[in-house]
């Protein structure tokens, strides 16, 4: 089936489907996102959308582990490189997990809410996702908006639990608050995502600029790659050349009632918005004192509710958070998103592929 969750859309299929093994279920993959043969970035023999935000595939199974209900696989197929990267989770297609496993009859649903506990595989970690069913079948329609996506459809809510580290294995991995590379001040977390954020105005920017402008950038870009190959391996992801993470994060001062402002790079284009454990990193760094967010960012005086800004809006998160020890520890993070079932059939897979 194809799905639209939250800001993305991708391929999702039920594991059981696939071949059992990883190098032929990759080869599966991406012949069905980008076809037969080298992927020129358009991806126009297979069912990809030519960009990061739409060319994303969900594997879900029956959890076979007391804690869960739903097994969920993430994997970003690189737009260009017709390669997999499984190193990050996805939390907008996560959005569609527990529509698309009552669908393919993997989850019952109950009437009203379906409530399914998700244990995302490339992290390790658990997300409570609960869905309206009202009458036992899922329900797209409703009166939620998301920034990034238009109209509106009926809320998804999604509680994750225990993410820090989840590719890196420390919400700060580094070890510091601060790290410096290439002159430049940077502060690299990890809760749910690994996130590099660096203050705009060191790299002679405003973080108001368009996606568009910003990907026209050659220099910031050229910046942002050095400082990211950098950053990579002292976060313990190794040599990240060829990863998605860490994302690159522009920020600046709040400008819409938000915590903070930004313009995230995915990791070489300017997203749109922002990604979901992208803005739960983001945040995160947000209330922990001494890091490059510190004097831009704009907590509020009370409530749990953390709106972080990108170009199309806002993202607003509910933190839970713990400020008992040294570094303050995000319990929970809640998020609100919507999903909606596009088609559901065949794709078809060139035979030499197998």
């Amino acid at each position: 089936m194809q799905f639209r969750g939250g800001s993305s859309k991708g391929l999702y299929f039920r594991a059981d489907d696939l071949p059992a093994d990883q190098a032929e279920k990759d080869r599966v993959l991406l012949a069905a996102m980008c076809g037969k043969g080298a992927d020129d970035r358009r991806q126009i023999d297979g069912l990809g959308g030519s960009d990061p935000l739409t060319s994303k595939v969900a594997v879900v199974r029956v959890s076979q582990r007391t804690e869960a209900d739903l097994d969920y696989e993430f994997i970003q197929v690189v737009v260009g490189a017709n390669a997999t990267d499984r190193t990050q989770n996805c939390g907008n297609i996560l959005a569609g997990v527990v529509p698309f496993a009552v669908e393919s009859g993997l989850l019952e649903a109950t009437k009203g809410e379906t409530t399914a506990r998700v244990y995302m595989e490339n992290s390790g970690s658990l997300c409570e996702v609960i869905i309206q069913t009202p009458g036992g079948r899922v329900e797209y329609a409703g009166d939620v908006k998301i920034d990034g996506v238009p109209g509106s459809a009926a809320p998804v809510i999604c509680n994750y639990m225990d993410i820090a580290g989840s590719a890196c294995g420390a919400l700060l991995p580094t070890g510091r608050r601060v790290n410096v590379f290439d002159g430049v001040q940077v502060t690299c977390i990890d809760n749910g995502m690994p996130v590099v954020l660096i203050r705009a105005a060191d790299l002679g920017r405003t973080a108001y600029e368009s996606p568009a402008d910003l990907n026209r950038d050659v220099e910031l870009k050229s910046r942002l790659e050095a400082i990211r190959l950098q950053a990579g391996p002292a976060m313990g992801l190794g040599d990240v050349a060829a990863k998605v993470v860490p994302k690159m994060c522009l920020i600046a001062v709040p400008r819409q009632g938000g915590i903070i402002h930004t313009r995230t790079f995915i990791p070489h284009v300017c997203h749109a918005a922002i990604g979901v454990l992208g803005a739960v990193s983001v945040a995160t760094a947000c209330v922990i004192p001494g890091t490059v967010a510190d004097g831009l960012a704009r907590l509020p005086a009370a409530g749990k509710t953390y709106p972080v800004e990108h170009p199309e809006g806002e993202f607003s998160i509910t933190l839970e958070i713990d400020y008992s020890g040294a570094i303050p520890d995000v319990k929970r993070a809640g998020l609100l998103r919507t999903a909606r079932l596009l088609s559901r059939g065949e794709v078809f897979i060139p035979a030499g592929i197998w």
